[in-house]
């Protein structure tokens, strides 16, 4: 904006910006981010917050609107900046939106997850009553900068965790989405999706991977963006996993109990037909090979049962439940009985 750009630089103004940080981030690259804002002449207010799913409630966010109301932000032209991974973009959205009915802010994810997932999109919000972001709503950023220099910094286990979310919308979507993930996962794991000149053998699988992952996303959501049809490809995955995860925290990771949910969405398929034998096995050993988990012990055919039945209450009295026909191909299904669920469940736990 012209305008402002001239308010800006003019010196009649000093900006000023309110930012949140994850407490392990801010260890990691605090000292950088207040460097960044000094020697850019902006007066500011660092939070650094434990941003975990145990920690994320309506008190953490109540905790960052009375330092934002302390620090006394324009609420035209002063975005709160949230840098952590899914949880803290999650938070500070909904804190955001509820400040002066709705306050700017912008997302810089630090993970692979929030990067290929929570940057993108709408909706923010929290736990409540063990309920997986039972509260929240949708107010999208005004601005999601990514950068893949942050990820290196993670561990293993958190690119993998990434990973099923970006395995999510190669079965759903993408089947050259799919490939690269067959062939380069262990890379990528290796490299924590960090480009290298001279891997030519590779090409630049981690900006092919994050660069699909992100514009199959958003096919999905931007024409629906508010959830008007409930019928949505990027819910495979989400039918149990919510329950699972709430259940047996903090043992499962959100893209590890996602990738449970879709191993065993996998065999639902199978069973029913919509996949050969060959397919299921390629998806099952593709999740092996990015070290994800294909099953637990917490996710009983009991919690299954209570997880689809939780489904037909927020999705219209349908249990929409999206299923591969093929890889990188899927339609959402309305007529799977529950003894192809209970053979399905079975032939998954004997595997």
């Amino acid at each position: 904006d012209p305008q402002q750009l001239e308010l800006a630089t003019s010196g009649k103004r000093k900006l000023r910006r309110f930012i949140v940080i994850d407490e392990v981030v801010d260890e990691l690259y605090g000292s950088k981010v207040r460097e960044y804002f000094e020697e850019n002449n902006v007066q500011h207010k660092i939070l650094a917050l434990p941003t975990t799913e145990e920690t994320k409630s309506m008190d953490l966010v109540l905790n960052i609107l009375q330092e934002v109301q302390n620090f006394s932000i324009d609420r035209r032209t002063e975005p709160i900046i949230a840098i952590g991974g899914g949880v803290c973009l999650d938070i500070v959205g909904l804190a955001a939106s509820l400040y002066r009915r709705r306050t700017p802010y912008i997302r810089i994810p630090t993970t692979l997850l929030s990067y290929v997932d929570a940057s993108v999109g709408a909706k923010n919000g929290v736990n409540f009553l063990q309920c997986k972001n039972k509260l929240g709503g949708y107010t999208p950023p005004v601005a999601s900068f990514l950068d893949r220099s942050f990820i290196q910094s993670i561990p293993r286990r958190h690119i993998s965790n990434g990973l099923g979310e970006i395995l999510k919308m190669a079965l759903m979507k993408h089947k050259g989405l799919f490939d690269l993930l067959k062939r380069h996962g262990k890379y990528l794991l290796d490299t924590k999706f960090q480009s290298y000149s001279g891997s030519a053998d590779h090409g630049d699988a981690a900006l092919q991977t994050t660069r699909i992952a992100i514009e199959t996303m958003l096919e999905e959501l931007a024409p629906n963006l508010w959830e008007d049809d409930l019928d949505r490809l990027v819910d495979f995955g989400h039918l149990i996993s919510p329950e699972l995860e709430m259940r047996v925290l903090p043992s499962l990771m959100h893209g590890e109990a996602v990738n449970i949910d879709m191993a065993f969405m996998t065999y639902v398929a199978y069973t029913r037909g919509l996949i050969t034998a060959e397919e299921k096995e390629q998806i099952i050993q593709c999740m092996r090979g990015l070290e994800l988990p294909v099953w637990h012990s917490g996710c009983s055919w009991t919690l299954i049962k209570r997880a689809l039945l939780e489904r037909l209450k927020h999705s219209g009295g349908q249990p929409r439940m999206p299923l591969p026909t093929g890889l990188g191909a899927a339609e959402i299904f309305n007529d799977t009985s529950e003894d192809t669920l209970e053979r399905a469940y079975k032939r998954w736990v004997r595997d």
